[in-house]
């Protein structure tokens, strides 16, 4: 596994930053964007202040957020250097992690301590957007004589495993 560092975590990664509510970015940044997004960079990771997530250049950087979070507002995340992964299209070390009670599915990198069926970031996002189709939509349905939420539930779990 590649081993990420100020030099190289912007270069086709994926990774999800903490939501830090108390920590402003001194002057002396490591780094500014163009699109206005400030980096302090530190041994253990990265402070990233910016309106901005999900796709940024060429990497996919999510943000878990507190709840008063609101998009396009002005946050400091903070991410571990362990915590991004590479995304191309031979890796799989992604799997889908699906909420069927918020009718939800996300990309999450490999752990350790799970055991999920491993896919590359592109696999990955391709099945996010069947699965996505599957719990807005219900016509397909009305072909099965089952409960909607028990077949969805038989259907996307078979679809990631």
């Amino acid at each position: 596994m590649k081993t990420y560092n100020s030099s190289n975590f912007f270069k086709h990664t994926f990774c999800e930053f903490q939501q830090v509510d108390n920590f402003e970015i001194p002057e002396d940044r490591n780094y500014k964007s163009k699109s206005e997004s400030s980096y302090f960079y530190t041994d253990e990771g990265v402070y990233r202040k910016s309106n901005h997530w999900g796709r940024v250049a060429n990497c996919r950087w999510k943000l878990r957020a507190t709840a008063h979070y609101k998009n396009q507002q002005i946050v400091v995340g903070f991410a571990e250097w362990k915590n991004f992964y590479p995304i191309n299209s031979t890796d799989k070390i992604f799997f889908i992690d699906v909420n069927f009670e918020e009718k939800t599915a996300k990309i999450k990198p490999k752990n350790k301590n799970e055991k999920y069926t491993l896919v590359s970031f592109a696999q990955a996002q391709l099945k996010i957007k069947q699965i996505t189709n599957l719990f807005k939509d219900d016509k397909w349905a009305k072909h099965f004589d089952f409960e909607i939420e028990n077949l969805r539930f038989k259907i996307i779990t078979e679809f990631i495993n």
